[in-house]
């Protein structure tokens, strides 16, 4: 049974990869949702004070009202506005429920100390070790959710095979991710001076069932002290924010036009 499930998952992968569902003519950016990373219950990874639930939602919110400062023609929608837990099974419902064209999941990061920089994901194999990890941990906060083998089809956070496979989803939309991705990355470097980590892929749940282009944002380490200090301003979190709508304009004129 399960082989045949396996085969016939790999058979639905080549599928959508056989063709784009964003057609050039007719692929526009109308409407976003953001993702606050964490929240509630799960207050996600910490520095010395920083934690990444906070930043995150703070970056979030900016984020939002940046695009509807500037973009007023396009709708955004959040997963979170307040320290509040959500599923995130939920996180991707609600961006399929909104019929979004985007959907941008803002968090930050954790390793050791002398490790900084920013990285943006999207769905697909893990490249290296490294990128494994992150995605464990951003995974691993199913565990707090009452019924999560049945919302993520008896996914195990702990396997590394049960990453390799599911991170074959989203294929259908990988290249405009990693185009918005790269957007990102190229903000944070070039006008935010951050050091950037590049865009990588891997597997996240809260991508897995998103029906969409879709990222993932490393803003940070938070266990990085110069990094956490930088993370936890007020003002930097406003760059951060701009940075991120600067790379969403620049994909939006890019792809409609």
């Amino acid at each position: 049974m399960k082989k045949n499930l396996s085969i016939l998952f790999l058979i639905t992968v080549v599928t959508l990869s056989s063709f784009s569902p964003l057609g050039e003519h007719s692929y526009k950016v109308r409407t976003i949702v953001i993702d606050a990373g964490h929240g509630g219950k799960d207050s996600g990874c910490h520095g010395t004070t920083g934690v990444e639930a906070k930043v995150t939602l703070a970056v979030a919110l900016e984020l939002g009202r940046i695009i509807k400062e500037n973009m007023p023609a396009t709708k955004v929608y959040y997963t979170r506005m307040s320290d509040n837990f959500v599923e995130l099974h939920d996180r991707a419902g609600i961006a399929n429920r909104n019929h979004a064209d985007l959907f941008i999941s803002i968090h930050c990061n954790s390793g050791p100390s002398d490790v900084k920089g920013t990285e943006t994901y999207v769905m697909g194999l893990h490249s290296s070790e490294d990128n494994l990890d992150v995605a464990k941990r951003e995974n691993e906060v199913v565990l707090k959710e009452s019924d999560y083998k049945k919302n993520y089809d008896g996914f195990d956070p702990k396997s590394p095979q049960a990453h390799i496979l599911f991170s074959l989803y989203q294929n259908a939309y990988i290249e405009n991710s990693i185009r918005v991705a790269s957007k990102i990355e190229k903000q944070f470097s070039v006008r935010l001076g951050r050091t950037s980590r590049g865009v990588k892929q891997a597997g996240f749940l809260v991508l897995w069932k998103t029906a969409m282009p879709s990222v993932l944002i490393e803003l940070g380490y938070l266990t990085n002290a110069s990094e956490e200090k930088y993370l936890t301003n007020k003002t930097n979190q406003v760059y951060l924010a701009s940075g991120i709508y600067r790379a969403i304009k620049e994909y939006k004129a890019e792809i409609e036009n």
